[in-house]
């Protein structure tokens, strides 16, 4: 692919995905964000209806698969890039009728959903649990070295 120049890194895009030379993931998450706010722009102006029957079903099959493509690749560190793609599911949990006045935590569980850092991290442990079971056996083993250490603080 042919690399864009931004700032002084250049920028790859692979499988849909903006990587610059210092695996920077920004640039990404500000695509995601823009694309996934045009679309919720148009689900907001497309449906009257603000009750969360109709609201979280489209947000589930036509926005969150972007939020959540390429999150093991993702894993942002920086709290500002996390922040950027959370806002996102704000504003959906803003969009729903009744829930306006609550706190962003409450309207999460009101609708059943989890923060983007916290599936982030569900993802990286599903990850993790199935390399350690073998699932990764062939690509795998070159990703970890398992330690053979004897000091594990009691750990085994």
């Amino acid at each position: 692919m042919k690399g864009l120049l931004s700032g002084s890194h250049s920028v790859e895009r692979d499988l849909r995905v903006l990587v610059d030379n210092v695996l920077n993931m920004s640039e990404q998450c500000a695509a995601v964000a823009e694309k996934v706010n045009r679309m919720l722009d148009c689900i907001n102006e497309a449906i009257t209806s603000r009750d969360k029957e109709v609201i979280i079903p489209r947000y589930s099959a036509l926005v969150r698969p972007h939020l959540e493509y390429c999150v093991h690749f993702l894993s942002p560190l920086y709290r500002k890039v996390v922040d950027r793609l959370d806002r996102v599911q704000r504003r959906v949990t803003m969009m729903t009728n009744g829930l306006g006045s609550l706190p962003y935590e409450e309207r999460l569980r009101e609708l059943g959903f989890f923060s983007l850092e916290k599936r982030m991290l569900r993802g990286d442990l599903i990850a993790m649990f199935w390399y350690l079971k073998g699932g990764y056996k062939e690509d795998g083993d070159s990703l970890f070295t398992r330690s053979h250490m004897e000091k594990t603080r009691g750990n085994a």
